[in-house]
């Protein structure tokens, strides 16, 4: 548990300047910065103020006053600030090894300023230069040390023209030339162009590129990532064979350079294949560890699943940002009131508190699962490099897989309906360009479609979840997984008999209640999306279209209930854990109740069409419980947004000033 002495938190975390939010910091029933260093630790606040004080102190960082830049100006200055990030030197490569959490830390502190400069810094070091660590082998760690030192600027290459979400279907393709010991690297037609790239439109030197791997007489061995020099370092010119150019403007993120690129015979070292799934011996034999081509595939395309759970992360910064921004507004809002005389802060109102204080116990509920799933994301990274081939290593390798499937949707969505949600919250206010939440909306929405289509990777996560049932019908095999997420499979039957007996409403406010609802929902849905596939393949269906017929109202609802439900589980476990302070505990227990209550009642259909709801108290008194919360949380909602906000200078939004004055910072601008 982290420190939180009174001397720690007054010089991590100074106090607030005093203003009309004052009354609400008055009134909370806990310590903010007792919370944030509970939930953070020292060492983690010390490296985020650090970050934020050298964007702040920083003249490169200034905000442009006036409106937004023109897009080449912009993506001229957001490259100068991700050098001057490197620059910085705010994480050495030691602490990124080390201290894997620090480094989702400075992404997303780099994301709360600008997500065009995290994402341009993210996609050079983690998602490059990650791909060249974990899918290479020493021969290309040669490049690590160029990529911090800027010498080589890094882009990811899979996404083609004609195809996104269906990598198998990639047509680039890497004939092997034995005679000299070359990949030729070539684009077939214009739909195979390499495209929505990130880096690549302007300044990306070198590119890992996905292709089809082709031998002599060998045939071809399917996907494989390969080093690929695009630019040349010293003048951004492209390199021969190499046809590379920017996409144009899009909805958001325009300071990133998003671009395409074709490959026309383009010859590159043996040695530039990463050759962790695969490999070529210089006579142009293939040779792999793997017997299974889909457990190499897997491999290939392992890096996938990382981008989607920083993905998730993303998402719960914009999350933040918004409810932060919308909940400092409310507090200080103020509009009619119990006389002409009197005017109340809109927070008071409980329509107020039913639209906003959902988003922000979900803000704190997801930010807790996407920590915990990146930690669980590197440890199964840490036994593919100690070469760990083991039944177990490779059921993680499924379960991750599964999860960070359906956490990408789950919380892109999220985000996306919660920053709406927030503008609409703040009126006409929310609707003004200066106050960021029409930005955050328009930068978080590529969440819901990079890295996969949301709806089709919960196709993964339902599949996972069907394979299990199948095997434990056919072979009585256990439902048990290394981190515990589908354990309660184990009790399967006896679950779909349980039904919802809660005695009172104070019993409702605890989120044992919806986890075990939760439970008894996947256990349906499972039961109701295996139905629906055998009988669709005793109606004659193949195997493909089956599966292609489950989707509405029962695979894609059993994918989001299983990632719900595991949320709701780990945020459950959290905050009722012993080591939590006492003076938080109430707080925290009852963020976690909200989320998982009002998460819940969105499946208020299907709970009594599947018979766990029966009579109308039941629903009724889940309603009760979630507006019994909110007010409960009403007070301590500023306090609350406290522990997330980043400061002003980061969060750039007027009405969402840490003192309050809104009135007055608006009126500056113009």
């Amino acid at each position: 548990m982290a420190s939180s002495s009174e001397g720690s938190g007054d010089a991590l975390l100074p106090d607030f300047p005093r203003g009309p939010l004052q009354a609400y910091r008055a009134r909370a029933s806990f310590s903010w910065k007792e919370l944030a260093l509970f939930l953070e630790g020292e060492d983690m606040l010390r490296l985020k103020k650090t970050i934020f004080s050298a964007l702040e102190d920083d003249p490169l960082f200034a905000r442009p006053g006036g409106g937004d830049l023109p897009m080449e100006k912009y993506r001229e200055l957001n490259f100068l600030r991700c050098r001057r990030v490197f620059e910085h030197d705010l994480l050495r490569v030691e602490d990124m090894l080390q201290s894997p959490l620090k480094v989702w830390a400075l992404v997303n502190c780099l994301g709360m300023y600008d997500w065009s400069l995290a994402a341009k810094f993210f996609l050079n070091v983690l998602v490059f230069g990650s791909a060249i660590y974990n899918s290479g082998s020493e021969r290309h760690f040669k490049y690590i040390p160029k990529i911090f030192s800027m010498e080589i600027f890094g882009c990811f290459a899979l996404t083609e023209l004609s195809h996104g979400t269906n990598t198998k279907a990639i047509r680039t393709t890497a004939h092997y030339d034995p005679t000299t010991e070359e990949f030729i690297i070539h684009s077939p037609d214009f739909e195979a162009a390499k495209f929505w790239v990130g880096n690549m439109g302007k300044t990306a030197t070198h590119a890992v590129v996905f292709a089809q791997l082709h031998t002599p007489g060998g045939g071809c061995h399917g996907l494989h990532a390969f080093v690929v020099q695009i630019r040349d370092p010293k003048t951004l010119l492209p390199m021969p064979g190499v046809m590379v150019g920017d996409i144009g403007k899009k909805l958001g993120q325009n300071g990133l350079d998003n671009g395409f690129a074709m490959f026309h015979q383009v010859r590159i070292p043996r040695q530039d294949l990463l050759n962790r799934a695969g490999d070529v011996t210089p006579e142009g034999t293939y040779v792999t560890p793997f017997k299974d081509d889909r457990q190499r595939f897997r491999m290939s395309l392992a890096s996938l699943s990382s981008s989607r759970v920083s993905i998730v992360g993303m998402s719960v910064v914009n999350l933040k940002l918004a409810v932060s921004i919308a909940i400092r507004f409310s507090a200080t809002r103020r509009q009619f009131g119990p006389t002409d005389k009197e005017e109340i802060p809109v927070l008071e109102y409980q329509m107020q508190q039913w639209r906003l204080l959902p988003y922000l116990a979900a803000a704190y509920a997801l930010d807790h699962f996407s920590k915990s799933l990146f930690l669980d994301m590197v440890e199964l990274q840490q036994g593919r490099l100690g070469k760990d081939a083991s039944a177990g290593q490779a059921e993680l390798g499924r379960e991750i897989h599964a999860l960070a499937s359906a956490s990408k949707p789950l919380a892109s969505w999220t985000a996306q309906r919660g920053i709406q949600e927030c503008r609409e919250a703040c009126g006409g206010h929310g609707y003004l360009a200066m106050n960021r939440l029409g930005h955050l909306r328009d930068d978080n929405d590529p969440n819901c479609t990079y890295e996969g289509d949301n709806n089709v990777l919960l196709q993964q996560t339902s599949n996972y979840l069907l394979s299990l049932l199948a095997r434990r019908a056919q072979g009585g095999a256990h439902c048990k997984s290394r981190l515990k997420t589908v354990d309660f499979l184990e009790a399967y039957p006896d679950i779909l008999g349980q039904r919802f007996e809660v005695p009172s409403l104070e019993d409702c406010l605890d989120s044992s209640v919806p986890l075990a609802a939760y439970e008894w929902l996947v256990c349906y849905l499972l039961r109701e999306s295996d139905q629906k596939l055998n009988q669709e393949k005793r109606s004659g269906s193949n195997d493909f279209e089956a599966r292609n017929n489950c989707q509405v109202y029962y695979c894609r609802s059993l994918a989001l209930a299983f990632l719900e439900l595991t949320v709701v589980r780990r945020f459950h476990e959290h905050t009722h854990q012993p080591s939590v302070p006492p003076p938080l505990r109430a707080v925290l227990r009852r963020l976690s109740a909200l989320y998982g209550l009002w998460s819940l009642s969105q499946h208020t259909a299907l709970l009594y069409r599947g018979g766990y709801f029966s009579g109308e108290q039941a629903g009724k008194m889940i309603e009760t419980a979630i507006l019994d919360l909110c007010s409960q949380l009403k007070d301590d909602a500023v306090a609350l947004v406290d522990v997330i906000a980043p400061p002003d200078f980061v969060l750039d939004s007027p009405i969402g000033r840490a003192d309050g004055e809104e009135t007055l910072d608006i009126a500056a601008a113009f």
